[in-house]
């Protein structure tokens, strides 16, 4: 039996569709976070973009996403270890870090519901931009934490 993509293949080297799949729809990173001025702190919101679907967690334009907010970020195999406000538990940080896809990961349980199971997914734990006030007022801890403690 052969090895899966991502046990084999750098993510440097993966196909567009490859890099792609890895995503498991959580939602984490289209939630808004702060960063303290003085600190340096990181602080998670439950505030989506505001193209986020903050059912599904799905993009409601992920082919037009850069044009409609213009701060949205492309994540490339270069930047993944810079990025500190990535979830714990996201494929592209865990890869890159040497680590394998977490048991409840779409590629290895074949449906999208099973990151709604574990308690990954932001569905039904975050707002919408359109509907939200300040941003200070929606700080939660849940977008950090890895699976098993955000619940």
């Amino acid at each position: 039996m052969t090895a899966p993509f991502w046990e084999t293949t750098p993510l440097t080297e993966m196909t567009t569709e490859q890099w792609e799949s890895l995503c498991d729809g959580c939602g984490r990173c289209c939630l808004h976070k702060l960063r303290d001025d003085d600190t340096e702190e990181l602080h998670y919101t439950s505030v989506a973009c505001r193209l986020l679907d903050v059912k599904t967690c799905q993009c409601t334009d992920y082919a037009q996403r850069h044009r409609k907010v213009q701060d949205c970020i492309t994540l490339t195999p270069e930047m993944i270890p810079e990025l500190d406000w990535l979830p714990p538990d996201c494929a592209y940080r865990r890869l890159s870090e040497g680590r394998g896809l977490p048991q409840w990961h779409p590629l290895l349980t074949h449906t999208a519901q099973s990151v709604i199971i574990a308690g990954e997914s932001a569905a039904g734990r975050c707002i919408s931009e359109r509907r939200a006030g300040a941003l200070e007022d929606y700080i939660v801890r849940w977008p950090g934490l890895p699976a098993e403690e955000s619940l």
